[in-house]
């Protein structure tokens, strides 16, 4: 039984702590946060012993009984938690973006080299029965070669009509999705989820010419001076291009299309996966019988049985950390512009 606890409660985390229910190998033991109402309200909520409620961060990561750390702050947290995580011998899963810069997961990934330790980015999707489906049919030649991909990911937060059907721009600028301080915006929030994507679908053309030029990038900036509305071309040197975009502007969905040269398949929702269906040309294939309802659920029973086979990173097709730092950099070019 793996033991897992969690730094920052937020609403991720909360969804997160659900995935526990029906596990067999893994148990929400301990959890921490600066805001003693959250605290005594996911203690009741989750049933968490008093003893391992924390009132800071350090007292989760010095508790010995705690296996693997959820680290769920916002993005400009990750790193610096990730450091005293790993420094104190812990092993972590960080919400995604891992970091919000390429230098910070560079330095994540030296001290991994000497540590030998857990570490892994929480792309959820990756562990559910939809994503494992899917490389299944590439792999098994249903499309073809492939060719291109597109991926969205994008949620309308700022646009709202008023009583006469126009538009108006009305955004919480408090928020930490439109702080730049707090490493907001749109592509690290949302458009970390199709590079990702990206990242998976091109490696299976071939993972040995992976390198990545950004093409006809469209960046939107907020009046906090945020990207809330972003597109870019991936262009693969193996020759897979991925047209992806996100936004906190309008409603792009959440779906993905990966075109061979014998076919196509279309996936309505990449990200949740609610529900699992993926259309491969002309069929339709639903996930009648899955084993969890929730999405969390996959990936923290496939995390604990890494752990517990002394594994130092997920099994596939969870992110690898050499894969986190290529998303990152991804992510890093196409916020300023870059192309590399």
């Amino acid at each position: 039984m793996i033991n897992w606890g969690i730094i920052g409660l937020g609403r991720v985390s909360n969804e997160f702590a659900l995935g526990f229910d029906g596990l067999t190998n893994a148990n929400l033991l301990g959890a921490a946060s600066k805001t003693a109402k959250r605290l005594i309200e996911f203690k009741k909520k989750f049933n968490i012993n008093e003893k391992y409620c924390f009132s800071n961060y350090e007292d989760l990561i010095a508790c010995e009984e705690i296996d693997i750390i959820y680290i769920a702050l916002p993005h400009n947290f990750h790193f610096q938690w990730i450091i005293k995580c790993l420094e104190k011998g812990k092993k972590v899963l960080t919400e995604k973006p891992a970091t919000s810069s390429l230098n910070d997961i560079k330095k994540i990934n030296e001290i991994l080299n000497n540590k030998k330790i857990f570490f892994a980015e929480g792309f959820m999707y990756r562990y559910h029965p939809q994503t494992k489906k899917i490389i299944s049919l590439i792999e098994n030649n249903e499309i073809g070669d492939l060719m291109s991909m597109e991926s969205t990911f994008g949620i309308n937060l700022i646009e709202k009509r008023n009583i006469f059907g126009f538009k108006k721009i009305k955004f919480n600028k408090e928020s930490r999705l439109f702080n730049k301080s707090l490493a907001g915006g749109c592509i690290l929030d949302l458009g970390c989820y199709p590079t990702s994507l990206s990242i998976l679908i091109a490696k299976l053309k071939d993972p040995n010419n992976m390198e990545v030029e950004l093409k006809n990038s469209k960046i939107e900036y907020s009046s906090t001076d945020v990207d809330i509305d972003s597109y870019t071309n991936l262009h693969f040197s193996n020759g897979l291009i991925s047209s992806i975009g996100c936004s906190f502007k309008k409603d792009l969905g959440k779906s993905t299309k990966i075109i061979g040269t014998r076919g196509s398949i279309v996936v309505d929702d990449s990200w949740h996966c609610l529900p699992m269906k993926i259309k491969v040309n002309d069929k339709v294939i639903l996930g009648d019988k899955l084993k969890f309802s929730n999405i969390f659920s996959y990936e923290i029973e496939s995390i604990s049985n890494s752990i517990e086979n002394k594994k130092n990173e997920p099994d596939y097709p969870g992110i690898s950390r050499h894969d986190t730092e290529k998303n990152i950099l991804i992510l890093e070019n196409w916020r300023n512009h870059s192309i590399k």
